[in-house]
């Protein structure tokens, strides 16, 4: 934490007065600063004698801004500005990650945030976000979810089940994850008494509340994030794979279910679809020799694929 009545922390105090309120004079500097007047103004002679080009007029309509210089002036940002310009970076340039330019004003952005932000927003800038939600979430509402994952502290949120229907919920935010260009918390649901992943777009409000929680040691976000996404569809699948589980698990994809060692050579996969037909198809290029166990829908449409695929032969 810094000291914000020393004079450099002042001083960049009325920078920042002066971007955000073109115009401001010295007496309404003093008033927000706390200060005297002619303390004001010897606040942006220290901006000046720094290089920052704050120009003054003079009369009833007088005052300080920030001048065009050969130099960029510093920037101001709150949280909620600077975490809206990181993910719309993240939603419309991908990874925002590397040497180009774009990746650099980013790192730039994020080493200034607040640490218990930054060290979350750090992680998901790694990923892969292609914007492809016509609604992104709020910034601050985000920002909010994001620091109570990294503080491990129970959120209260109101969240839309469509246009008209609102219900509020307790929720122990593990983390926040971006995923196929949408937004989402992950975390324990409270009214459901089981994981849940909620999609940031339709909060519509957050309380951060007293109460703290602790997420799962092993907690592998992205992962979790996949397989709840096989979870709560209307068709239940279960296939038994004649092969080890950290074999399937390199040629799974996570979102087809959750899967589990049966023994050291055979691994179950349990999931839901709504596509069968789909999800038939996914299993059938498996490298190895699988029974579909559980799911009299599926079992019928690895059937009918089968068939159809014996019939072209």
């Amino acid at each position: 934490m810094y000291d914000d009545t020393s004079p450099t922390a002042r001083a960049l105090l009325t920078l920042e007065l002066v971007q955000g309120t073109p115009g401001i004079n010295a007496d309404r500097i003093g008033d927000r600063l706390g200060v005297s007047e002619r303390a004001a103004r010897r606040y942006v002679a220290i901006l000046r004698e720094a290089g920052v080009p704050v120009e003054s007029a003079r009369g009833p309509y007088g005052g300080y801004r920030v001048g065009r210089g050969l130099r960029l002036p510093p920037l101001m940002f709150t949280a909620a500005e600077a975490l809206g310009l990181v993910m719309a970076v993240m939603e419309a340039h991908g990874r925002a990650h590397g040497d180009d330019p774009v990746a650099t004003a980013v790192g730039k952005i994020v080493r200034v945030l607040p640490e218990n932000v930054a060290r979350p927003f750090e992680a998901l800038r790694q990923v892969a976000a292609r914007r492809t939600d016509p609604d992104p979430p709020h910034p601050e509402t985000t920002a909010t979810l994001v620091r109570a994952s990294a503080d491990q502290r129970r959120v209260r949120i109101g969240y839309a089940l469509d246009s008209r229907r609102e219900r509020t919920l307790l929720v122990d935010p593990w983390a926040v994850v971006v995923r196929h260009g949408r937004w989402y918390v992950l975390g324990w649901s409270h009214a459901a008494d089981a994981r849940r992943m909620y999609r940031i777009d339709r909060v519509r409000s957050v309380e951060v509340l007293t109460e703290g929680f602790t997420p799962p040691e092993d907690l592998d976000p992205f992962r979790a994030l996949e397989e709840q996404m096989s979870q709560g569809w209307p068709f239940e699948v279960e296939v038994e794979i004649d092969a080890p589980l950290d074999e399937v698990r390199r040629c799974v994809r996570r979102s087809l279910g959750r899967t589990e060692a049966i023994d050291e050579h055979r691994t179950r996969l349990t999931g839901t679809t709504e596509n069968l037909y789909w999800y038939a198809t996914q299993i059938a290029e498996l490298p190895a020799p699988y029974r579909v166990v559980g799911g009299p829908e599926i079992r019928d449409a690895v059937r009918r694929v089968a068939e159809r695929m014996l019939d072209s032969l």
